[in-house]
């Protein structure tokens, strides 16, 4: 399987590392590989993990509150968003209608 993360996803992830990197000096980098490590576990795992909105499944990251909004279609996973999940649950829907 192949993984693919937009753009957008990106976004996040770069929003999320500052933010850790400001409340501690390393901690944006030990962000990066937490969330890296999950992505590359749905080579594994991609389809186990429910549907919430449209066609998108969630997986949420195994140290940072944080999920990970892809869809699987063949053999490529697209990685569509990595938000923090202590967001406003109606901006995240509104983020996913994007």
């Amino acid at each position: 399987m192949k993984i693919h993360i937009v753009d957008q996803a990106e976004d996040d992830l770069v929003e999320g590392h500052n933010f850790y990197e400001d409340q501690a000096p390393g901690l944006g980098v030990y962000f990066l590989d937490c969330i890296y490590s999950d992505v590359d576990s749905l080579v594994l795992y991609a389809g186990i993990h429910r549907i919430v909105h449209k066609n998108y499944r969630r997986m949420l990251s195994e140290r940072f509150p944080f999920a990970i909004y892809y869809t699987v279609s063949g053999d490529e996973i697209k990685i569509h968003a990595i938000i923090d999940c202590r967001r406003d649950p109606a901006w995240i829907r509104d983020r996913l209608n994007m």
